[in-house]
């Protein structure tokens, strides 16, 4: 790194915080620590009223006009020191019910959601009188969940449910989630405001009431009436904060107050005039997107990109400086940490944490390929440290011109311990999202969503259509089919692994039953987009990408400008590679034992097998550099994207699949029997495309080298690498310099995700075990941050055992 970029590093990370900002700050985060999440009811209750009063209308317009009655409805609260302002009810962190999506879950849980292990909510016997007495009789029989589970046959519904083989719970208990505003060319140039007279302007121009026109018009009216609700809000706000300053005494809060009143007076109404009224029509499109269905992904996109142009212009005419911007952004910052996705207790094993997955992104490169870092990038990731919360989800986007010192201060943020931010390749980003099918400049574009997955604003697309198990696929391989833990015949009923003479025996009984599930997956994706498209329309969504007010169409009926297919994500990749390397070796080329004892040992969990499963144990292993096992991982992941091609969407889009996996390891480890790879049952299976933890003997570099062998950019859902580190590993100048190296050698290897953890065990270990000591303690889950004592022990278990590195 040059010396003069040093320099601008160094005089940057020593400006003076202004007392207020700190003060202000933990002021916050202290509301922030005291608010224990809950569910509210305001929004089901307004959304279901409105239900009943619009009977007979279309779908579409029922839907929109059930959010403008959230909006005209719901508890409008402004709490002490805020600068950023909106709650989903009364109260910090709430988590709000969707019953047209599903309300059986809550049903079934009522008596258990406050105090079940995994991620409990409190919930108040007012409000479960409530949904007991007013929200299940209306929506019983009406709910996405019935009508998926209604035509999806038996045999997908024993595996796809609870079974921690597939995951399809999450798109018929949920809405589709997983979209970027497009701030840039919509939300920050029109408002809601230019939305609606774009929607009016279109509505004039239907000069006739064919089918087609009567569902535009059907449409356009959804986006009047969206618009009209944003604007209220703001408006509601707008008055809140004036009535409360009237009452003000003191002289700073009431001018803070009236700036409150003055910025959502203009947005979302409008576009953004100024730096902070940018933040607070990021955190209002936000809210707007969880009230119209609680769902993971609602990402905040490339924030240094559109909020840049309004800070260049309030710094240029003297209306803020560069302390009070970070102020504002930190602000911002512990807003997005109160939203999380609601979630059954099934669910939450998958996606644990009180996590709302808003993925933002920062640095990166231009459409015309130029590097886009400015000062707010530098701003969010000083912002991030600062707060040290786990939302939102910040990602770095690098590419060979990316400055040094950018990259310097991302690997100062990440070896801070919080687990931020997650590090991206931009180039292999980008060939992922042409890979999608979109042009090189939209490519370019591209911004992270949900947890490591290349999207853009420009793009609808189901990133996470499901998951599923392939380590199950080779269990099922040596049993015929059959789940060791259960006897259930899962699997295709395959011949005797006994009677295997040739690894292409094994591979062809393994490939055989991965066509098997994931044929199921697409099945299942089918019918449930189907049924999203005739029960859920999403019209907010659709007022926010380009192509839905063009076209006159839903997002569900591929209204937007650029559409790709749905992901479904790979669990247990490298432990199947792993198993697969040891039958290899120590069965067929070195013969030191026999199929029909390795599915004995299996059988019995190894009891009785202990010097048997040392050889497994020691036989090659993923993430060391070996091309013995490295190889079949990069087949496994090839032949997952060869197979999901195949297949296509209602709209006639291929599938893809990804090796990502938030926490589906643990659930999904825990419904399999013992495994060649010297795997004893129940144990959780390796994380993303990470190695399996304890396994990657060898080093960081080694590592890296393995990851690198994959095709990466044939995973357009994403593929993350999890790596932890010992803080003095990292410590230090060199340890800052050594960490930038490693992460520039990685993508040039041609990897596209990496993260760290830089914690010693023995701080998680006295977290768990003195959860009152360590506050707001964060850590990286898989590709997304949470509060580590708000983990269950599962999930800290996990995070505990990974490897790890003492050294670069």
């Amino acid at each position: 790194m040059n010396t003069m970029a040093a320099e601008r590093v160094t005089d940057r990370r020593q400006t003076p915080e202004p007392t207020v900002s700190g003060a202000r700050r933990k002021a916050l985060m202290e509301q922030f620590r005291k608010a224990k999440p809950a569910i509210c009811m305001e929004r089901t209750l307004a959304f279901t009223n409105s239900h009943k009063q619009t009977e007979g209308q279309p779908v579409i317009l029922r839907r929109a006009k059930a959010f403008r009655a959230v909006c005209e409805s719901i508890t409008v609260r402004i709490f002490d020191h805020e600068l950023v302002v909106g709650t989903l009810g009364n109260g910090h962190r709430l988590g709000v019910l969707c019953p047209e999506m599903s309300w059986s879950w809550l049903k079934e849980e009522i008596d258990t959601i406050t105090s079940r292990k995994a991620e409990p909510y409190q919930f108040t016997d007012e409000n479960k009188k409530l949904f007991v007495e007013e929200i299940v009789p209306y929506w019983r029989g009406q709910s996405l969940e019935e009508f998926c589970l209604e035509r999806m046959p038996e045999d997908h519904k024993n595996i796809g449910i609870g079974t921690g083989i597939m995951d399809t719970e999450m798109k018929w208990r949920s809405g589709v989630g997983e979209i970027t505003p497009d701030h840039q060319d919509i939300l920050f140039v029109k408002g809601y405001s230019g939305i609606k007279n774009e929607a009016l302007d279109q509505l004039r121009q239907l000069d006739n009431l064919s089918r087609e026109n009567q569902e535009k018009r059907d449409f356009y009216r959804s986006m009047i009436e969206i618009a009209e609700a944003m604007i209220t809000l703001g408006k509601r706000y707008s008055t809140l904060a004036e009535s409360l300053a009237e009452n003000c005494s003191d002289p700073v809060r009431k001018k803070e107050l009236l700036t409150i009143a003055r910025t959502c007076s203009n947005v979302p109404a409008n576009a953004p005039a100024s730096f902070i009224e940018g933040l607070q029509m990021v955190f209002f499109v936000q809210l707007g997107c969880l009230l119209a269905e609680s769902s993971p992904a609602f990402n905040v996109g490339r924030f240094d990109q559109f909020m840049f142009p309004l800070y260049q212009a309030d710094i240029e005419a003297g209306r803020l400086d560069r302390a009070e911007a970070l102020e504002q952004i930190e602000c911002l910052w512990i807003k997005l940490s109160e939203i999380f996705w609601l979630l059954t207790e099934n669910g939450a094993k998958y996606y644990a944490g009180y996590c709302g997955f808003q993925n933002l992104t920062l640095g990166g490169r231009k459409r015309n390929g130029r590097d886009a870092t400015n000062e707010v990038s530098y701003l969010a990731l000083e912002a991030t440290a600062n707060v040290g919360l786990h939302q939102p989800s910040v990602s770095v986007s690098i590419h060979p011109e990316t400055p040094d010192e950018f990259l310097i201060e991302v690997c100062r943020l990440a070896r801070r311990g919080n687990g931020m931010p997650a590090i991206h390749n931009d180039i292999i980003a980008t060939q992922m999202m042409m890979y999608k099918g979109l042009p090189p400049d939209q490519a370019r574009d591209w911004n992270g969503l949900g947890c490591v997955v290349p999207s853009t604003r420009k793009v609808s697309e189901w990133t996470y259509a499901g998951q599923y198990n392939m380590a199950a696929c080779l269990e099922w391989a040596l049993n015929r089919g059959k789940s060791r833990k259960t006897g259930q015949q899962f699997g295709l009923e395959t011949k005797d692994p006994a009677t295997f003479t040739s690894f292409d025996d094994l591979l062809e009984s393994f490939y055989g039953q991965v066509k098997k599930l994931i044929k199921t997956g697409y099945e299942t994706t089918i019918i449930q987009q189907l049924v999203h498209q005739e029960s859920v329309p999403r019209p907010f969504f659709s007022a926010m990408v380009e192509g839905c007010m063009e076209s006159g169409k839903d997002l569900t009926r591929g209204g937007a400008k650029y559409n790709a297919g749905p992901g479904w994500v790979v669990v247990g990749c490298a432990d199947t590679a792993n198993g697969l390397a040891a039958i290899k070796k120590i069965v067929f080329d070195q013969k030191k034992t026999t199929m029909a004892e390795l599915c004995s040992a299996l059988d019995n969990n190894f009891e009785g097998f202990e010097e048997l499963r040392q050889l497994l144990v020691n036989s090659p292993k993923f993430g060391n550099d070996d091309d013995y096992v490295d190889n079949l991982q990069v087949e496994l992941a090839d032949f997952s994207d060869r197979e999901f091609r195949q297949y296509r969407d209602v709209l006639g889009l291929p599938f893809h699949s990804a090796i990502m996996g938030l926490t589906f390891n643990i659930p999904t480890g825990n419904s399999l029997g013992a495994l060649p790879c010297g795997r004893f049952a129940g144990v959780p299976l390796a994380e993303g495309s990470s190695p399996h933890p304890g396994t990657d003997i060898s080093g960081p570099t080694a590592c890296i080298k393995s990851l690198g062998k994959m095709n990466h950019e044939n995973q357009p859902g994403g593929t993350l690498l999890n790596l932890k580190f010992l803080p003095k590993a990292v410590e230090g100048e060199r340890g800052l310099y050594g960490l930038s190296a490693l992460i520039r050698a990685y993508f040039e290897l041609g990897g596209y995700h990496v993260q760290f953890n830089v914690v010693d065990a023995r701080k998680l270990l006295d977290a768990q075990l003195h959860p009152e000591k360590y506050g707001s303690f964060v850590v990286r889950v898989a590709g997304y941050c949470a509060i580590f004592t708000e983990c269950t022990k599962e999930v800290q278990n996990e995070i505990i055992r990974r490897t790890e590195h003492c050294a670069l």
